[in-house]
C-alpha cells in the first residue's frame, strides 16, 4: 500500500493526467466514462486554485474538451504537442514534427496481427494499443521502431499495453514547464498526478521545481505517497473540493 497522499493545499499548480488516473481505463480509448461529480470536483478545484489546475493528457484536447464537457480547463493533449493555457483561448500546437503517411500506414498495418489491436490516428502523433494482445507487445514496438528507422523528431514512447509515436522535443514535463511560466501558475508548488510510464517527464518536470510527484499504482515506490488506484484519486480529489467548499463558506 502506497503512503497516504498529502493534504492539499492551496498554494499548489496541479497538474492530472486523465485515462488511469481520472478515468478508469476501458477496452477502448472512446468507451472511458467520466464519472458523476467528478467534472463538477474538478470545477471546484480550478475556482480554489485560481485556475492553477491543468489536464495533461495523451489525448487530444479535442478529445478531452468532449469527455468532460461543458467545463473546459486549461490542459495540454498528445504529450505536449498542442496546449491551451486557459480555458477561453483556442488550442495552440505546439509540435513541430507531423507523423508521415508512411508511418500511419505501417501502425495501420499492425491491426493484420489481431483484431484486438486498436490504432488511435492523432494530429501530432499516433498510439497503438494491445492490451487484447499483450504478448504482441515487444513485437508491436519492434515493428513501430523499424518503421520509425530514417525519421527525425519523433520518437517511440512505451506505455502500459500502448506504444505511442510524438514529437521527441515535447513531453509531458515540457508541458508543465509552459504552464509553470504562465501567470495563473508560477510562483506555486507544482504537483502532477499520473499512472504511466508517459507521465514520468511529468514527474520530473515538477520534482525539478521543487514540487511533488504522486503516482497511480504500479508507478508507487514502496513507502512514498501515491494512489492504488483511479478511484482513490478521484476521492482524494472530491475530499479537497469539499473541504474547500466548506472552508470558503
Amino acid at each position: 500500500m502506497p503512503a497516504p497522499p498529502p493534504a492539499p493545499h492551496r498554494n499548489w499548480a496541479l497538474f492530472l493526467d486523465v485515462d488511469g488516473t481520472l478515468l478508469d481505463i476501458a477496452a477502448h480509448p472512446s468507451a472511458v466514462t467520466v464519472p458523476p461529480g467528478l467534472r463538477e470536483h474538478l470545477a471546484l478545484l480550478e475556482q480554489v486554485l485560481d485556475g492553477a489546475l491543468a489536464l495533461v493528457s495523451g489525448r487530444p484536447l479535442d478529445d478531452l474538451d468532449r469527455l468532460f464537457d461543458p467545463l473546459r480547463l486549461p490542459a495540454s493533449g498528445q504529450h505536449g504537442g498542442e496546449w491551451r493555457p486557459q480555458p477561453h483561448l483556442p488550442r495552440e500546437v505546439v509540435a513541430r514534427r507531423t507523423i508521415p503517411e508512411r508511418l500511419r500506414q505501417a501502425a495501420e498495418s499492425l491491426r493484420d496481427l489481431d483484431p484486438g489491436i486498436i490504432v488511435e490516428q492523432k494530429s501530432h502523433a499516433l498510439a497503438v494499443h494491445y492490451r487484447h494482445a499483450p504478448s504482441l507487445g515487444p513485437d508491436i514496438g519492434a515493428r513501430l521502431e523499424h518503421a520509425l528507422y530514417g525519421i527525425e523528431g519523433l520518437i517511440l514512447l512505451p506505455g502500459k499495453l500502448v506504444w505511442e509515436v510524438k514529437d521527441a522535443a515535447q513531453s509531458k514535463g515540457t508541458a508543465v514547464e509552459r504552464f509553470m511560466a504562465e501567470p495563473r501558475f508560477a510562483g506555486r508548488i507544482p504537483v502532477f498526478i499520473g499512472d504511466d510510464t508517459t507521465d514520468v517527464d511529468g514527474f520530473r518536470a515538477v520534482e525539478a521545481m521543487g514540487g511533488m510527484a504522486l503516482p497511480v499504482g504500479a508507478l508507487i515506490q514502496p513507502g512514498r505517497p501515491g494512489f492504488t488506484d483511479a478511484a482513490a484519486v478521484r476521492a482524494w480529489l472530491a475530499e479537497f473540493a469539499s473541504s474547500a467548499a466548506g472552508a470558503d463558506r
